[in-house]
């Protein structure tokens, strides 16, 4: 897979996944059409080799397969329960932290009178530029936040931006909790809050504390080893995991009350999805808590 080795290689996984699920599962609930169009070359082709359903023979391409076939069958019970969220409780301000190669503003037209804030660090979000090309927006305004949580706040950045801390907000938090520490969840909570007006909602996928996740990444490891390739995974390790009442509770610390909190088997069980991987879903869950 040919990430550009400075952005993050998570956010092209990701992509690929949803790439190799538009139109292929749940297509009735999900959708995600710019996914592959923000995609390099060698990005897409096994994303077309799996949304043929042959797998390759040589096991090298096989391990490149499997990552994504199992990636895509996770992001779709995760995306439609992020999206509906979404819609459900519309807001003038829409920021994705850690947003990768997120497509919402491209392909979410509930966002027309919305103004999206993509934060993450710079050399995502430029990698996320030069893929976006000239796309326009289906978002009512598109701010790009390049924040550098080793040097830059949350706060000034987003108020550079235009960020209303006096608005409601909607903050989706997808696929970033994990790389986190503790101590760096709470303080991003801390952040999040302290820009949050009443009426703002923040989203939230998490990780709860499962062996087989701890496994599967360990398997990983040594399949690249053993076919010479590199972990597309190990420059991005996960630590941290959250039990649903940990969660509430450092949640409602900073105010914020948990609405809904359900694990990616039981969001998959609504949808029309035949689960291989039932104990990674179990794994990741999606919270969704109010102000």
């Amino acid at each position: 897979m040919d990430a550009d080795r400075s952005a993050s290689r998570t956010a092209v996984l990701v992509c690929q996944g949803r790439a190799a699920a538009h139109g292929r599962i749940a297509i009735e609930r999900f959708s995600d059409p710019i996914a592959e169009m923000l995609l390099r070359g060698g990005e897409r082709a096994v994303v077309e080799q799996v949304r043929s359903g042959i797998a390759p023979r040589d096991w090298r391409q096989r391990l490149d397969y499997e990552l994504v076939a199992a990636t895509a069958e996770g992001m779709v019970p995760r995306t439609v329960a992020i999206d509906d969220a979404i819609r459900a409780h519309p807001t003038a301000q829409l920021v994705i932290l850690g947003a990768g190669l997120d497509g919402r503003a491209w392909r979410m037209p509930e966002l027309a009178r919305t103004t999206v804030f993509e934060v993450d660090q710079p050399s995502s979000q430029q990698d996320l530029r030069d893929r976006i090309g000239s796309l326009a927006p289906l978002s009512g305004a598109l701010r790009f936040t390049p924040v550098d949580f080793a040097r830059d706040q949350l706060g000034p950045a987003l108020a550079a931006a235009g960020h209303d801390p006096h608005q409601p907000t909607t903050w989706v938090w997808e696929g970033v909790v994990a790389y986190l520490t503790r101590a760096q969840v709470r303080a991003t909570v801390g952040l999040v809050r302290a820009r949050s007006a009443p009426g703002s909602r923040l989203i939230v996928n998490y990780q709860h504390p499962s062996l087989t996740a701890v496994a599967g990444r360990l398997l990983m490891r040594s399949l690249s080893r053993l076919t010479r390739r590199e972990d597309p995974l190990a420059g991005e390790p996960r630590r941290s995991a959250w039990t649903p009442r940990a969660m509430a509770t450092m949640l409602g610390m900073h105010g914020f009350r948990v609405t809904s909190d359900e694990d990616q088997l039981s969001l998959a069980g609504r949808l029309p999805i035949e689960v291989r991987h039932s104990r990674s879903l179990r794994a990741g869950r999606v919270l969704v808590a109010d102000l």
